[in-house]
């Protein structure tokens, strides 16, 4: 086995758990080795650090899978791995038949993801240690996890990066293109072959459940509460919503929240939304194939009556709205004593509609993947955030999220605050999260602490 000698000068991230060695922290390697291979990794002074497999063609260029002494990764290797990963979500992960099963560098296989859909597997092996080893790989997943059928889909830009083409299709069983799963009691049905990623984004499990508290509660901005209504019944009557008319108002889900979701892939946070009791969801994406799933999960839980569907330009879409809502502000203030508002003609009809929301969901793909591109992904989040806020009802809700790892923590949220001050809005930030359970990190590597998740309440500074 040929010895990666690191540099004395370099940090010490390796003796701090980072699974990752740079081509720049590199002194010397001794021996002869194939790329792909297992080296040793030590010190100057020659102290051993960890074994990792080695690609000189890449920036990366060992990824560590041991910190004690390891031969081979073989199918032995990698069923004892994937032991460990599925106890952890054995005793994390409840209620729900689907989940990230291996999470790279986090559980000890940097490299490779898979991800657990009812019985069928999603592969996705990003690099070239993890890509010849695929056979093993395979067979030590058929072992643990007995499933129908595993499928690949190694088609991410990443891997040309290590010298690897796309690759995706099926390794083994039976791969049904749609597969139904099951996530906090709702069904949802994924596209393998053809949806982002590997068909479906887990690491929102608990944030979208954790939506429930803001889907009712909003019944009495309608002026409809719950009245007791005499009746001959000998109990006296019962309590059931009445409006400012007094009229029993008979629609089920009248206390529930006006939701508008962003980018919503599968519409998994509009599903979320019905199921704890909002009373109309407009679910939005810019991809009809998306949208087309988004319909299909929606219809499979019986939620049609309160979702209408969207295809458009999230940013272009939010801009449209505030757009109405300004106008219809300016044609409000035409005429009023004391004004000094532009005139308005109200003869013509408006642009826009001018939509508002009780709650507005922006979940955006990474604007972010590279450090360069920080700053205008800033202007993004900023962007679409600003606009959303001015969406949102007096008081309502704001959840917003981002996936770019390059992105912080502190930096996005110092974002979003620059948002309300130009919207001229104050925000309460009410919860504040990342993945889920079945994407844990390792401290000390900041690469895997990439999702922010945030729930703010919005009010006006006037």
């Amino acid at each position: 086995m040929a010895t990666v000698v690191l540099d004395r000068k370099r940090k010490k991230r390796v003796e701090h758990g980072h699974p990752w060695v740079y081509q720049n922290e590199i002194e010397r390697i001794d021996g002869h080795y194939e790329p792909g291979d297992l080296v040793q990794v030590t010190t100057h002074q020659g102290q051993s650090l960890a074994v990792g497999y080695i690609n000189p063609h890449s920036q990366i260029t060992v990824r560590i899978v041991s910190y004690s002494p390891l031969e081979r990764m073989d199918r032995d290797f990698f069923v004892g791995r994937i032991r460990q990963a599925l106890a952890h979500r054995d005793r994390f992960v409840t209620n729900t038949d689907a989940y990230r099963l291996v999470f790279g560098e986090a559980d000890f296989l940097p490299g490779l993801v898979v991800d657990k859909y009812a019985d069928v597997l999603v592969v996705q092996i990003l690099s070239l240690g993890m890509d010849l080893c695929r056979d093993a790989i395979v067979e030590a997943l058929r072992e643990v996890m007995n499933p129908s059928g595993i499928y690949e889909r190694s088609d991410v830009p990443v891997r040309r990066l290590e010298g690897l083409e796309p690759r995706t299709g099926v390794l083994y069983g039976d791969c049904p293109r749609h597969v139904r799963i099951v996530e906090n009691g709702l069904q949802l049905e994924v596209d393998i072959v053809e949806g982002q990623k590997t068909g479906y984004f887990f690491d929102q499990r608990e944030n979208r459940a954790s939506i429930a508290k803001l889907m009712t509660g909003w019944g009495a901005r309608s002026g409809i509460a719950l009245r007791r209504i005499e009746s001959d019944d000998p109990s006296g009557g019962r309590l059931a919503p009445v409006n400012a008319n007094g009229k029993e108002v008979t629609f089920p889900y009248w206390d529930g929240a006006s939701v508008l979701e962003c980018f919503s892939h599968t519409g998994s946070f509009t599903l979320h939304a019905c199921l704890y009791g909002a009373k109309k969801v407009t679910c939005l994406d810019i991809s009809e194939h998306a949208i087309e799933s988004a319909k299909r999960n929606v219809e499979l839980n019986g939620f049609e009556d309160r979702v209408e569907f969207v295809v458009a330009d999230a940013f272009d879409y939010l801009r449209e709205q505030v757009r109405g809502l300004e106008e219809r502000k300016s044609r409000a203030n035409t005429g009023s004593e004391g004004s000094s508002a532009k005139k308005v003609d109200t003869s013509k009809p408006m642009a826009a509609q001018g939509r508002t929301w009780d709650v507005v969901i922006l979940d955006p793909p990474a604007f972010a993947k590279t450090r360069s591109a920080v700053e205008s992904a800033c202007r993004g989040y900023k962007d679409i955030n600003l606009h959303a806020m001015k969406l949102v009802n007096e008081g309502g809700y704001l959840v917003t999220a981002s996936c770019s790892y390059h992105v912080r923590p502190e930096l996005f949220l110092e974002t979003i605050h620059a948002a309300a001050a130009d919207a001229g809005k104050v925000v309460r930030l009410i919860d504040f999260h990342g993945a889920g359970k079945d994407h844990p990190h390792i401290l000390g590597v900041d690469e895997g602490d990439y999702l922010k998740f945030a729930i703010l309440e919005v009010r006006s500074r006037q």
